[in-house]
């Protein structure tokens, strides 16, 4: 999940088809993000599986193994001549850092939770998502909220307070995960570069101190994948393709399907991983858990209800 990829659903909105879809292409938009969902809904199992290993080793091995099933992405769609002006435009650089390092740190938070047994916090935290981009929108781009955006970041905010208090804390692995995800999609439509190319690029970035990482850990004798069995280099070298092919089935899924769909859709994932936090990890969930779920739930309710009126008027306007 950023989890959940290249573009937020927390992600950078796909742009609506400037014509009417077909059918064909409206069917196999929906199975390639229905299928992104689902593998970003069954990851936790997969990072349950790696859970003895540290989490930044976890995460230097997703980025590194990401890196040639980008570049056999790109070679495929013939796409490096962009790569290339990437790399050699200073400012795009600069600003794929910058998102890069955003994503590490969702990436490493999200692994760390999962290891630790916090599967319920991530879920809150990308349940919490959308309506911090609604934030991040009013904040920084002076999008006037509506009433039921208002509402709805509202509810939110009592769920957090009503987190703190009961726990005696910030709920802070779901604030980091709903936050660093939000400035990562904020930032990252931005960076004037398709998302299999931005892909490439950011996790061309991170294997620079993914490779001196893993260095360390072969010279200290501690590496999973050099000192460990072949249980460990099959779970490490799986990390590549858990990382990448959600994101690239994602990429494709949300240019064929109009916004709002991806909208309703991005709920999928977070509820996986909330039933499986429970029914297969055990995880308690407290009362005050359930009435700050409760919480979250009618405020993207409220959303999504007025996502979609707001989606019926700009059509019939149109």
């Amino acid at each position: 999940m950023t989890e959940q990829a290249n573009m937020n659903p927390t992600m950078p909105p796909a742009v609506p088809p400037a014509v009417p879809l077909g059918m064909s292409d409206a069917r196999k938009g929906f199975f390639f993000a229905l299928s992104a969902y689902l593998l970003w809904g069954i990851l936790p199992l997969y990072l349950k599986l790696v859970a003895y290993m540290p989490a930044l080793e976890v995460v230097a091995h997703r980025i590194i193994w990401s890196v040639p099933i980008a570049a056999i992405l790109l070679w495929c769609l013939g796409l490096f001549g962009d790569l290339k002006v990437a790399l050699t435009t200073p400012r795009m650089l600069l600003m794929a850092t910058l998102t890069a390092m955003l994503i590490t740190l969702n990436w490493g938070t999200y692994v760390w939770a999962i290891a630790s047994g916090h599967a319920i916090d991530t879920a809150l935290g990308y349940y919490i998502n959308p309506l911090v981009n609604v934030v991040l929108g009013a904040v920084f781009l002076s999008e006037k909220l509506s009433r039921p955006q208002m509402v709805a970041v509202a509810l939110a905010a009592c769920a957090v307070l009503l987190l703190t208090v009961s726990s005696g804390g910030l709920p802070w692995i779901s604030l980091v995960l709903a936050f660093s995800f939000g400035f990562y999609g904020f930032f990252r439509k931005t960076l004037p570069i398709g998302p299999a190319q931005g892909f490439m690029l950011e996790v061309l970035i991170l294997s620079i101190p993914s490779l001196a990482y893993v260095a360390w850990t072969i010279s200290e004798g501690s590496s999973h994948f050099v000192n460990g069995g072949a249980d460990d280099i099959g779970l490490l070298l799986f990390a590549g393709p858990a990382t990448a092919v959600p994101l690239i089935l994602y990429a494709f899924g949300a240019k064929l399907l109009r916004y709002t769909t991806i909208g309703l859709m991005q709920y999928i994932a977070p509820t996986i991983v909330f039933l499986t936090a429970i029914f297969i990890f055990g995880e308690p969930f407290s009362q005050m858990q359930f009435i700050a779920f409760a919480l979250i739930w009618t405020a993207l309710a409220i959303y999504t209800w007025s996502m979609l009126r707001e989606s019926r008027r700009a059509r019939s306007v149109a």
